[in-house]
């Protein structure tokens, strides 16, 4: 007799934000939230001073890139992992997530970038919206805190579910780029949100990824953005930290 496979047990429905989720994750990564993202460009200052962005579509082309293939993919599954571990009480693999995150990045202005944010991240958030996962993480790592894993433990910490948390930080940092398009090009505020809203797919693409992905998964393929962010460290005049 043929023997019947097992079901699979199906995967369970995360729960709906609630309106104090909500309320906390449009705040938190809301421009007006005092961690200073605003002054950072990833290295797209540089790619517009020698050409490789220069409207609306390069722009579209550089930044869908950056989500599928580079920080934005790389930023998305550090959030995930770190969410992970301060949800379970996973202290060995907040703290190795911390430290792994820390030193993926691939330049010294990307670094700077990525751990600012992290601390005036881990300082306003205590200060206004103070949690125990946030001690905890900086108990357990007590150096630099890259800023998806800031972000992460903070929506563990306040119980805002993991899916939605990461779209919305991956839709933020896109957000965050196109401003200094707009700023940089320049463009006008309705290509920036036509920029925004091309972009949707792809952010909600890089969101399922990073959703599955592993920290085996990280990688990038953004050699040229890469360049630009160690480029941008000498370029003569600057407008942006990164």
């Amino acid at each position: 007799m043929a023997r019947v496979p097992a079901r699979r047990a199906s995967a369970p429905q995360e729960r709906p934000l609630s309106p104090q989720a909500q309320y906390r994750l449009m705040t938190w990564l809301s421009p007006a939230y005092p961690v200073g993202a605003f002054s950072y460009s990833g290295g797209i200052e540089w790619a517009v001073e020698v050409g490789d962005v220069d409207g609306v579509e390069s722009m579209r082309h550089w930044l869908e890139a950056m989500l599928s293939d580079g920080a934005g993919l790389s930023d998305g599954i550090f959030f995930c992992h770190a969410h992970r571990a301060a949800a379970r009480g996973d202290d060995a693999a907040l703290a190795e997530t911390a430290e792994l995150a820390a030193a993926f990045v691939p330049t010294r202005e990307r670094h700077l970038e990525t751990t600012t944010l992290g601390r005036a991240f881990l300082d306003v958030t205590q200060a206004a919206w103070p949690c125990r996962a946030l001690i905890r993480l900086q108990e357990l790592w007590s150096r630099p805190v890259a800023y998806p894993v800031a972000v992460g433990v903070a929506c563990a910490g306040h119980d805002i579910p993991l899916a939605p948390g990461a779209h919305a930080f991956l839709a933020a940092l896109a957000a965050n780029w196109i401003s200094a398009g707009v700023r940089l090009i320049p463009l006008g505020h309705t290509d920036g949100q036509r920029l925004l809203h091309a972009l949707e797919p792809e952010v909600a693409r890089t969101t399922h990824r990073v959703l599955d992905a592993k920290l085996d998964d990280l990688g990038s393929a953004t050699f040229r953005a890469d360049l630009a962010s160690a480029r941008h460290e000498t370029q003569y005049t600057r407008l942006f930290r990164s």
